[in-house]
């Protein structure tokens, strides 16, 4: 029996795009056991996966991490996260290793002279390099993400403002120059045919509150009110998903829910755009600016426009977006 380690740290939406990799795995390899390291913040992604045997957690202690790695006698790491830290665990555990081409030389010429060397391909099907020695194909089904019966959340006791159907907005991104501004939102709401709720961390309370008084429509701010898996349970039961380039982003494409998704400083063609089964495409619809000089400024973004504009997203034509809420076949159903 074969025993694997996957590696990969972080962030929500980079976990999430492993799944695959998880799920062909096991699928392809049944008797393998299939283990995951990754940081203790993102255990909620993985804790409910059938497919992963045990899940082990990196806390920025080597000394306490690699003992107890050595004790697992892997036959094969899977290096899906390819930077300094993991090259090292692969080194101490001294077993075979693959990894995937991270395209970090091709990502620093589109941003940096914006000469486009990217291949097309999403980082998904670059994952799979790193299973080609185990035979193990790509099935195509998409991402997953299982929730369990207690984690789920009742939409009309949790939020009595919404009656049937709703919109989920996911406002927040990491970097502010991947965030669709806060009184763009707010306008966008006020046009929606169906309610809306917010969706973001704490860190986000404060930008969903000056959305919610900003308008008349329905809108109900659960930034910063559940954890993680509540607001995948929303977005499950959401009729469609707006949301920035973010960790929700691929959380609504493993639920397979219609997706509308808003670029600023990163560009689709980084390879992490939306990644649906090929007969649920046209669930997901990219809106981005195209054609100026500046952008991609930033593989990952930053807390401001570099050229104090942000003309990626202040120059998002809203009307593209309530024509795809209207491709989707959205009306008020209240």
């Amino acid at each position: 029996m074969q025993k694997i380690l996957i590696i990969r740290f972080s962030s929500i939406g980079d976990i999430v795009l492993t799944t695959p990799v998880v799920r062909c795995l096991k699928q392809q390899l049944p008797e393998a056991e299939i283990h995951y390291l990754t940081k203790k913040q993102y255990i909620p992604i993985l804790q409910s996966n059938p497919y992963i045997t045990r899940i082990h957690l990196f806390k920025e202690n080597f000394q306490e991490l690699i003992p107890k790695l050595k004790t697992e006698r892997f036959d094969h790491i899977i290096d899906l996260h390819k930077n300094f830290r993991s090259h090292y665990i692969r080194f101490k555990l001294g077993r075979p290793a693959t990894s995937f081409p991270k395209l970090n030389l091709q990502k620093w010429l589109i941003t940096t002279f914006h000469i486009d060397r990217l291949p097309r391909i999403h980082i998904v099907d670059r994952y799979f390099r790193a299973v080609e020695k185990f035979g193990v194909n790509n099935d195509r089904k998409g991402l997953d993400y299982f929730l369990l019966d207690a984690e789920k959340v009742n939409i009309p006791q949790r939020f009595p403002e919404i009656h049937s159907g709703f919109i989920a907005i996911a406002i927040g991104a990491k970097h502010l120059t991947k965030i669709f501004p806060a009184p763009r939102v707010a306008a966008l709401c006020d046009r929606l045919p169906l309610p809306v709720i917010l969706l973001g961390g704490k860190e986000d309370i404060a930008r969903g509150e000056e959305i919610r008084e900003q308008r008349t429509a329905r809108v109900v701010n659960a930034c910063g009110l559940l954890p993680l898996n509540g607001s995948v349970s929303v977005i499950s039961q959401a009729t469609a998903v707006i949301t920035n380039d973010t960790g929700l982003m691929h959380i609504a494409a493993a639920l397979k829910k219609p997706i509308i998704s808003l670029w600023g400083n990163t560009i689709p063609e980084f390879g992490m755009h939306p990644y649906l089964p090929e007969a649920l495409q046209h669930l997901s619809t990219i809106i981005e600016v195209t054609g100026l000089s500046c952008r991609p400024c930033s593989k990952l973004g930053y807390q401001a426009c570099p050229k104090r504009h942000f003309d990626c997203m202040e120059k998002i034509d809203a009307e593209r977006i309530l024509e795809a809420v209207e491709d989707y076949g959205m009306r008020n159903e209240e």
